[in-house]
């Protein structure tokens, strides 16, 4: 509608210049910092992004994971977007744009069938023309005999049809970074053979293992894609906790998932893109062979997390708070952690429960430690006990936890056990305090 018609329905309503040209720029900017979750993206018309997530969601533990995890990214970065994975581009389109849900992940075709014929990516004409024979949604447009569609409403339906359900391919163009590092083959004539594909991709590799050693850069993400002659592709993506480039090592990682490549009715071309990467200088080593330690760990956490996926291999860097669960986070298996960033003066269990267990403790006075306490239905009388240490809540924070204050006891029992319990002092409506057991020491 138009401006003034819009104002008269709705007087108040907010109005700016449109940026068309800034809008695009925008866009592909959004859709470059998309290549952190598939090696296939490219701009969807003016408001949207596709992402081909073939070979890759389970590097985030599954679609559903997948999905999410592109939600939480946009929302930090102040953005409001609709997400759907199908197993063909044109069901995505549909399921994001004309869904019900704001995220989700398609597993049939059937969950086409409520959808409006807009969602088939048809022209407003056509659209126009299906409503007014009565054939509003896409049921109800399948249930209609193929050979009529061309005749009455043109080849394009027939085909974005197809598309949506699976019986026509659609190709992306893929969009590639400025910045990438870049190596290719096309073949003459379409390969499938494994021993193909592997020749392939070590003249790749060692390829572009080379163009990083004269730019003294190392890869830490590649992404290998295979194009086939039906105008599909296949993809896989590896990282390496440090930049590397190691010939051998880049392969391994490669070698793991070449099971999953299947060549169809051929391939006749191959990109290897390392599109993140960081300086790598050469090193010095001792002549006892000194770091050769410190680089077998860092390629052994590379396998793990190419093979179980990035989230399932971490470790722990200390956070700056004095509440226990909170004193930890996850980092990268690579990232350098000195040893003094830890604590030192407050002793820790090597073994804490999430949440703390509830424990029944007899206490000689209040404020006392615990003389015998009840865990998991086991009497346990303490023989030595150490404490109080108090933690109180980060009411600057969280408003919720200005009364929060524990009394921390590390206390040892007849056995020799050694245990951190502390006290909730908060009262309970019978005016006594809780107790529970947080963590166990070595």
């Amino acid at each position: 509608m138009s401006l003034t018609h819009a104002r008269a329905i709705l007087p108040a309503v907010g109005t700016a210049h449109a940026a068309p040209l800034d809008d695009a720029g925008a866009l592909a900017a959004l859709s470059t910092g998309c290549f952190r979750f598939s090696p296939w993206v490219a701009p969807c018309g003016a408001d949207g992004i596709w992402i081909d997530a073939t070979g890759v969601s389970h590097l985030f533990g599954g679609e559903d994971r997948m999905v999410a995890r592109i939600a939480r990214v946009l929302a930090k970065s102040g953005l409001t977007a609709r997400i759907a994975m199908a197993a063909t581009p044109g069901a995505a389109w549909a399921l994001a744009r004309h869904g019900r849900a704001p995220v989700c992940v398609s597993t049939s075709t059937h969950d086409l069938d409520p959808l409006p014929v807009m969602a088939l990516r048809l022209d407003a004409g056509t659209a126009r023309s299906l409503w007014r024979v009565g054939i509003k949604t896409i049921a109800a447009l399948k249930a209609i005999p193929r050979a009529t569609l061309p005749l009455r409403f043109g080849k394009l339906l027939v085909t974005r049809l197809d598309q949506a359900l699976g019986h026509a391919p659609e190709s992306i163009d893929c969009i590639v970074p400025q910045e990438a590092r870049r190596r290719a083959i096309v073949f003459a004539d379409p390969i499938s053979t494994a021993e193909d594909i592997r020749r392939c991709t070590e003249k790749l590799v060692r390829g572009l293992c080379e163009d990083l050693e004269k730019r003294q850069e190392g890869a830490r993400k590649l992404d290998l894609v295979f194009m086939r002659t039906d105008n599909s592709h296949q993809a896989i993506r590896v990282g390496a906790g440090r930049p590397s480039r190691d010939l051998k090592h880049i392969l391994k990682l490669f070698a793991e998932h070449m099971d999953t490549v299947a060549p169809g009715f051929g391939i006749d071309k191959a990109v290897l893109t390392a599109w993140k990467y960081a300086p790598l200088f050469p090193t010095q080593t001792d002549s006892d062979g000194g770091g050769q330690h410190a680089g077998d760990l860092a390629q052994l956490t590379d396998h793990l997390a190419n093979r179980l996926g990035e989230s399932a291999v971490y470790r722990l860097a200390p956070a700056a708070t004095h509440i226990p669960e909170r004193a930890q986070n996850r980092a990268a298996p690579a990232e350098d952690i000195p040893a003094s960033a830890w604590p030192t003066c407050l002793p820790r269990p090597v073994r804490m429960f999430s949440p703390p267990e509830p424990v029944e403790v007899v206490s000689l006075l209040p404020d006392h430690p615990p003389a015998r306490f009840v865990w998991r239905g086991t009497l346990r009388k303490v023989r030595c006990a150490d404490g109080p240490e108090r933690v109180c809540g980060e009411w600057w924070l969280n408003r919720d936890e200005v009364a929060e204050i524990r009394d921390y006891f590390r206390v040892e029992d007849q056995d020799g056990a050694r245990y951190w319990l502390f006290r909730d002092n908060r009262l309970t409506p019978n005016q006594s305090h809780l107790w529970f057991l947080h963590g166990v020491f070595a």
